[in-house]
């Protein structure tokens, strides 16, 4: 029998690309909802309300007409479209349909930025705490993330503290508003600092846009809208949050040349594009009345407060997040290190929760609370929370 080594192993660059601490929490509610506990599931990023019945027909009318052949793998011009109408209108970013691309999802066109710009060797900055799987995306490129406390960038200057974590083989920053997990919504003036670095040292900026309509305090600011971005960004939209479609997986960027054609090639070689009916639903979504997404900020808002306000109550300061729908209030009345506070909130109360320190270094003493769940759900969470801390 030989004894020569196998040469079976994987890419050495998925050594350093791991699976998400969110996917294995909720796997353990799940047993624990499977054995018969009641959870306390304020661990997710879903939507409070269902698909609504308009984009569902939609998909359901294009099943019916037979639009279920190949599609161009860029998306069908109607949707294209529609989406540089939308940017065009309501991002600020004047856009053509040929510089829009349609996704699997926010997920896809990320990953699709981040393989189009980075090259081995190549650094990140990353506003941290930041959306777990955004490190994994820049390492699955053989890159490096480096984490930039967004705190600090607020408390001493957006452009200074960039310039301070950057280094020499710097060629992206990932700029995500509202953020995900801590809800901080950056403003015009600190996109302009962003701007204004990225101008400077001739970066790339990737925008992640996912929570986009769900503001409360202030409004959302698209950076590529700025003076000279337009050329350097790439920016990653979703469907999922603002119209429910989480499992519909409909996501697009919008980017100049060369970036597209890198965004055209990643696309047509992995998915060769969104299902076609899907797309026809993406159309739909898009014709929502401004007042149908008014009122649902309206049921995020009442979610956001009633929660932060459970949360102060017991003593787990939490400032009120100015977007998305996550709290993440200190945990350290529960225990100093984020992950064992979550086990014993799960074990003890089970509420599930998202441990800080998923979220990076500057998560750490945190827990990430979702409140896109109904109203009672989160009374009954808050008396469980004060039950346990009572």
């Amino acid at each position: 029998m030989s004894t020569k080594a196998s040469g079976i192993r994987l890419a050495k660059r998925l050594d350093e690309v791991g699976f998400s601490d969110i996917v294995q929490i909720r796997n353990k509610a799940m047993a624990l909802r499977a054995a018969g506990n009641k959870i306390h599931a304020l661990h997710g990023g879903e939507p409070y309300f269902e698909t609504p019945a308009s984009i569902k027909y939609a998909a359901i009318q294009a099943l019916i007409e037979n639009q279920t052949h190949y599609a161009p793998s860029s998306g069908i011009l109607p949707l294209r479209e529609a989406l540089a109408a939308k940017l065009t209108s309501r991002n600020g970013i004047p856009t053509s349909p040929d510089q829009v691309i349609a996704t699997v999802g926010g997920t896809q066109a990320l990953y699709g930025a981040f393989q189009s710009v980075l090259d081995p060797g190549d650094d990140a900055l990353v506003f941290s705490p930041y959306w777990t799987p955004i490190g994994d995306l820049i390492r699955g490129t053989q890159a490096r993330p480096l984490l930039v406390p967004t705190s600090m960038a607020r408390r001493n200057g957006v452009r200074s503290t960039l310039e301070q974590f950057s280094t020499p083989n710097t060629r992206v920053v990932y700029y995500n508003t509202p953020q995900n997990p801590s809800g901080v919504v950056f403003t015009r003036a600190e996109a302009e600092e962003v701007a204004a670095f990225a101008l400077e040292r001739d970066l790339i900026v990737v925008a992640d846009e996912a929570y986009e309509d769900l503001v409360y305090d202030g409004k959302h600011f698209s950076i590529a809208s700025l003076p000279g971005m337009a050329e350097r960004t790439i920016s990653c939209f979703t469907f999922s949050k603002t119209y429910a479609m989480t499992g519909w997986r409909g996501g697009y960027a919008v980017a100049h040349e060369p970036f597209m054609s890198a965004l055209r090639k990643i696309v047509l070689y992995s998915t060769n594009g969104v299902p076609t009916p899907v797309q026809y639903a993406m159309v739909a979504a898009l014709k929502t009345p401004q007042s149908e997404l008014d009122e649902r900020l309206v049921g995020y808002r009442q979610r956001r407060d009633l929660l932060v306000a459970g949360l102060n109550d017991v003593g787990m300061e939490c400032e009120p997040p100015a977007g998305a729908f996550y709290a993440f209030p200190n945990a350290e009345k529960i225990h100093k290190n984020s992950r064992t506070a979550a086990e014993i909130l799960l074990d003890k109360a089970h509420i599930v929760t998202i441990p800080g320190s998923a979220f990076g270094a500057q998560g750490e003493g945190h827990l990430r609370f979702g409140y896109a769940i109904t109203v009672e759900e989160i009374e009954d969470a808050v008396s469980a929370l004060k039950k346990f801390l009572s």
